[in-house]
């Protein structure tokens, strides 16, 4: 089964979501902090971590902005109901989903199980045999089955949610894509998310694409419609 990183200085929070995870047949590893966490992560890479954003020492956003510089893995935050200004600034940053304080331990389940069904390897979840094949448009390449993606010869590394979005776009250049069409692409039915989500992936993808290359333009915005990879 795979193994989750769970942070969260509050003891009975971690304990709980511990036992809820485990009970599932989920490896744990535990932490208190953000600081013994980023090393134990860094050392012992799981396949999905979990963070509280408020934290002593070194607070969520931080680790996430230091585990990025490491690796793409899938990461989920816990966040209360009155920090809707630290998701947005954690999506851009490169969080794959939130999860808002109080939560029931369905939804954590829920969530938890619709990332890593999206993180799995393409082979293991059954897809149709062309979501699976290589993707080339122009100076883009993208390999499903392996995760990676191509720009200009150079690597450019997303994150599962990023490389679904570009996915759903590239799959058809000109088409327009509304926000619930890269929605439904991105996430499972039961996870909900709002425009802003998007938007602000689609943001973060083009400046990923715009290290690669200053002059990246192939997304374009369609001002209340959505957005199209072009042809």
């Amino acid at each position: 089964m795979p193994t989750i990183a769970l942070v969260d200085d509050d003891r009975n929070i971690l304990t709980s979501l511990r036992m809820l995870l485990e009970a599932e047949g989920y490896k744990i590893l535990a932490y208190t902090d953000g600081v013994s966490a980023f090393d134990g992560i860094t050392n012992d890479p799981p396949d999905l971590a979990i963070l509280d954003i408020k934290m002593p020492r070194m607070d969520g956003m931080e680790l996430l902005r230091r585990l990025r510089q490491k690796t793409e893995m899938p990461v989920i935050f816990l966040t209360s109901k009155d920090e809707e200004i630290d998701e947005l600034f954690g999506l851009k940053m490169g969080a794959d989903d939130f999860i808002r304080k109080p939560f029931s331990q369905r939804l954590v389940v829920e969530r938890v199980r619709a990332i890593l069904r999206r993180s799995a390897p393409r082979e293991a979840q059954a897809q149709v045999e062309d979501s699976s094949k290589i993707i080339e448009r122009g100076k883009l390449k993208l390999d499903p089955e392996r995760h990676t993606c191509i720009w200009d010869g150079k690597q450019v590394t997303l994150t599962v949610t990023e490389f679904l979005i570009l996915q759903a776009l590239a799959t058809r250049p000109g088409v327009v894509k509304s926000r619930d069409a890269l929605m439904d692409a991105a996430y499972d039915d039961q996870v909900y998310v709002d425009d802003r989500t998007i938007d602000s992936h689609i943001k973060r993808l083009r400046k990923k694409f715009k290290v690669a290359d200053n002059n990246f333009d192939v997304i374009e915005t369609l001002y209340g419609v959505g957005y199209r990879f072009k042809e």
